[in-house]
């Protein structure tokens, strides 16, 4: 099922669903941790799983996270869940995207997230900041991710990069994928915007260009999350906005978050954060805090919350049971 009619069904039935976004595993792990963080909250009835695409380390070169496709197309399989794989423009020149998304196609997976691939939502402790930020365009690349949304687009259309030979071109109609494509949004602002307002006119681009829908950049304020979605409406952005929350697990998270995701913490979650004396008392004030942030979305008419997981999934299965 599309993404869109997903949002659509909940929004629709006056409910809320809620998703979770997972990492592809280090290269040399298996599936394991993966499927343990999934089992945690499948029994929970999530909406959709999204799964992040990493570039290659800036300093060495390498993808620590490769498998984004593979490990997609496996919780797909194994869970009967819907699954949206990322797909960037940072390392990928054109014809890369194009086989990543036959890939997708041949393996069922119609839903995509395209983002820029600037630290868009990738990271979690202990990864590099450099394995998804300092996004380097290569020769052949998109600059943006409109652009990025418009070739998708042009998939759906039956367009390639390179059309096929006028030979085979004739033997059949050119075959069309079918890829519900969301985008990425910020309620803060995105770190290199000048302010708010130009970061939403390029916002609207990428729903110009044919995006269906738009899931935020983590915010701790639901304060931001409503004035960027009243933004987004006044711009002439109607396409659902699907709001994302972190739930905080750790001190070091107070500096981490926001030198990484250009994000503010709230001077009040801080405050109860710097009290708490162990992991797990902090762990606790995240949840709360989270908590009181998807109950406030859902009685504000979001049919879908996201979730950043970072890998671990026993907090946010704590927030869905008592929310959702």
């Amino acid at each position: 099922m599309k993404i869109i009619d997903i949002i659509t069904r909940a929004a629709a039935s006056h409910s809320a669903r809620f998703t979770f976004e997972l990492l592809p595993p280090l290269k040399g792990e298996g599936t394991g941790l993966v499927f343990e963080a999934i089992d945690t909250l499948a029994p929970l009835d999530p909406a959709y799983i999204n799964v992040t695409f990493h570039r290659e380390d800036a300093s060495t070169g390498v993808r620590h996270r490769p498998g984004t496709v593979g490990i997609s197309a496996a919780i797909a399989r194994r869970y009967g869940i819907e699954t949206v794989p990322h797909i960037i423009c940072g390392g990928m020149s054109r014809y890369d995207i194009e086989d990543a998304l036959i890939d997708m196609d041949f393996l069922g997976l119609h839903n995509v997230l395209a983002l820029r691939g600037d630290g868009d939502f990738a990271l979690r402790p202990g990864d590099s900041a450099a394995n998804s930020s300092n996004c380097a365009l290569d020769p052949g690349s998109h600059s943006h991710a409109d652009s990025l949304v418009a070739q998708i687009v042009a998939m759906n259309h039956g367009q390639l990069v390179d059309p096929p030979p006028a030979s085979r071109a004739s033997a059949a109609p050119p075959h069309r994928t079918d890829f519900c494509i969301g985008v990425a949004g910020y309620p803060e602002g995105h770190s290199e915007s000048p302010d708010l307002q130009t970061d939403i006119a390029f916002l609207k681009r990428k729903v110009d260009a044919g995006a269906d829908y738009i899931v935020t950049q983590m915010c701790f304020d639901n304060r931001l999350i409503l004035d960027f979605a009243e933004r987004c409406r006044a711009a002439d952005i109607n396409v659902p906005i699907v709001p994302g929350i972190k739930p905080l697990a750790t001190l070091g998270h107070l500096e981490i978050l926001p030198k990484t995701f250009h994000v503010c913490l709230p001077e009040e979650l801080s405050r109860e954060v710097l009290k708490c004396r162990n992991t797990a008392s902090i762990r606790q004030a995240g949840i709360e805090w989270a908590a009181h942030q998807a109950a406030g979305l859902k009685r504000a008419g979001f049919p879908v919350i996201h979730f950043y997981s970072m890998g671990r999934t026993d907090n946010i299965a704590q927030i869905v049971k008592r929310i959702f």
